[in-house]
């Protein structure tokens, strides 16, 4: 057996050393990627891909700041607020569809009522809308999962509004039918030929379906302006809308909308009925919500039943079409 000379040997351990050299490298991500903090950088990266060619300027209740935020972000931050994120994926991409043509529709109509410098609010009376530092906070460690599954949804349907002969909707939507949705004429003013009642089935499954409430006689009296007369009925002569719910009503001899009751009483639907128990009205509710437009639990249910999310908003809202958004948006911009 030859000796190995000593050049030889030099060559062999700096070829040993440099094969090592990658490993001890790899070693320390390897272990921050085991740890999940790695990969869930990456993930975020991953949220950041939508694309926007407007911001929203959006009025922060709590700070009394507006705040810029890309479009689509900005439907990301509404559907993450206004929609459970457990939901099916197609009511999510339904919800994404009404949250981008709600804005769509906002900048072109102005921004009446809202803060000067704003185009919207981040509460009901716009759309709830939370940026992701405020969804960290609130999901905690189910943020990244939550973020992701949401954010593929908007992405899913990106740049898409619902329309209306070539219009942005009004795309109200709201928590629980009683099984039907309400025409816009029997809860609002007007007739919009999209918002038209249809049933809504798969809403008996919501844990918001029914509900009740008990009130003292008093503050019923006080609430509705009426004197409630002992072992009588609570109301009488109601009539019905094409939704089902109440359209009008005699309480203590005076006459009043579904609404009214709804809104003076604070019940969670226009779909009650009232019974006296002593001195307790018991008022129970079916559905949450003014019931005109998507509802979002049937259309969670809709989704789980195999239906997709085109199939969803246009169920809802009828007649209507899913157009690209980029042609409006260029009128907005056109206008700064």
């Amino acid at each position: 057996m030859k000796h190995i000379k000593p050049i030889v040997l030099v060559s062999i351990l700096i070829l040993a050393v440099s094969f090592a050299i990658p490993s001890l490298l790899v070693l320390p991500f390897s272990k921050e990627k085991a740890s999940g903090k790695l990969d869930e950088n990456m993930k975020e990266k991953n949220t950041s891909t939508l694309q926007s060619s407007i911001d929203i300027a959006v009025f922060r209740n709590t700070s009394q700041k507006v705040e810029q935020v890309p479009l689509e972000e900005y439907v990301v931050g509404v559907v993450a607020s206004e929609m459970p994120a457990t939901f099916e994926e197609e009511a999510l991409k339904a919800q994404a569809l009404a949250a981008r043509t709600y804005i769509v529709r906002q900048l072109l109509s102005g921004n009446k009522g809202i803060p000067k410098g704003a185009n919207v609010t981040d509460t009901v009376s716009d759309q709830v809308f939370q940026n992701k530092k405020e969804l960290k906070k609130h999901w905690g460690s189910k943020y990244q999962k939550n973020i992701n599954k949401i954010t593929k949804a908007v992405k899913a349907t990106e740049g898409k509004i619902l329309t209306y002969d070539g219009k942005p909707i009004f795309a109200s939507f709201f928590s629980t039918s009683n099984g039907y949705t309400e025409n816009s004429q029997d809860y609002w003013a007007n007739a919009i030929p999209y918002l038209k009642s249809v049933e809504s089935p798969w809403d008996k499954k919501s844990p918001k379906y029914q509900y009740q409430q008990e009130f003292v006689v008093n503050d019923v009296e006080k609430k509705l302006g009426v004197t409630l007369r002992d072992n009588k009925e609570v109301s009488t002569n109601f009539t019905l809308t094409e939704g089902k719910r109440i359209g009008t009503v005699i309480i203590g001899g005076k006459k009043f909308t579904g609404r009214e009751v709804r809104e003076k009483l604070g019940l969670r639907s226009s779909d009650f009925s009232l019974a006296r128990k002593g001195n307790k009205i018991i008022v129970t509710t079916r559905g949450y919500g003014h019931g005109v437009g998507m509802s979002q639990y049937g259309a969670n249910g809709m989704a789980r039943s195999g239906k997709s999310y085109k199939e969803i908003v246009q169920h809802y809202y009828q007649g209507i079409e899913i157009s690209e958004s980029k042609q409006l948006l260029d009128k907005v911009t056109a206008k700064k």
